[in-house]
């Protein structure tokens, strides 16, 4: 049987270990991955024993008591605190989360977080997302016409406002973009899961009048069509939202036009 070695640089060591002060009996584990690119050193795995009964229910909250109390080295981005910015988005047991709303509770045993998988790393849990942010842009995200503006309001009826319900909700988080097998292997050409569910919100908007320039720019062999339906993204959207079918609807509609 052949035998595989992982290049030295790519595998991650054991760091640190922080323990809970004494008389602390309900606690729990947090593995959490750090890497500093100014240090010159590998990336490694730090594990902080946390005293649950001086901490909030949240994996945010358990961040935020390390970095205060116990690490202050630690890094990652965090804003609302409500899981409507998805600043603080990461891979929490296995599955990418938003740490605010992502509950100690729900994980068994011990908790292991990870940068969102498959972009590049800026410094421990922070991801870069520079790329995700210019594909976003590349879809004009925004009302876009030609007729002249109303004096007060485009307006828009119930029904096709009802149409944009599952897709303005997107925060962007791109929880569901990392955890995509077709974006990790196509990342720099295929848009996304993300991207495509906003390019869709636009398409989708009746007060928009270049919904033929829109398909046009999606109308590529990676942009769009490198979605297999693998339904990753909408399994682990922390909003509840369904990429893959925004995806489908435009496919439909590219078939349609033709």
């Amino acid at each position: 049987m052949a035998q595989f070695n992982l290049p030295a640089n790519s595998i991650i060591g054991k760091g640190k270990t922080y323990y809970a002060g004494t008389g602390a009996k309900n606690t729990r584990r947090f593995h959490i991955y750090r890497w500093d690119p100014d240090s010159g050193k590998h990336p490694h795995m730090d594990t902080y024993e946390i005293d649950m009964s001086a901490c909030g229910p949240m994996v945010l909250d358990a961040l935020l008591k390390i970095k205060n109390e116990v690490d202050p080295t630690l890094t990652f981005r965090r804003s609302c605190r409500e899981g409507v910015c998805g600043s603080c988005a990461m891979n929490i047991d296995g599955t990418n989360s938003l740490a605010c709303t992502k509950s100690i509770s729900d994980v068994a045993g011990e908790i292991y977080i990870y940068p969102l998988p498959h972009v590049s790393v800026v410094k421990d849990l922070v991801p870069d997302l520079t790329h995700f942010y210019a594909q976003y842009a590349s879809v004009k995200p925004w009302l876009q016409t030609i007729t002249p503006p109303p004096e007060r309001e485009r307006l828009q009826s119930k029904e096709d406002r009802a149409r944009l319900d599952g897709m303005y909700e997107c925060i962007l988080c791109a929880c569901c973009s990392t955890s995509c097998p077709s974006y990790w292997w196509n990342g720099e050409r295929y848009l996304g899961p993300s991207v495509l569910l906003q390019a869709y919100r636009w398409i989708a908007d009746s007060r928009d009048e270049f919904t033929g320039e829109r398909l046009d720019n999606l109308e590529d062999p990676f942009r769009l069509y490198r979605c297999h339906t693998i339904m990753n993204c909408t399994n682990t959207c922390p909003k509840g939202l369904n990429p893959a079918r925004a995806i489908a609807e435009i496919k439909k509609m590219m078939v349609k036009r033709r």
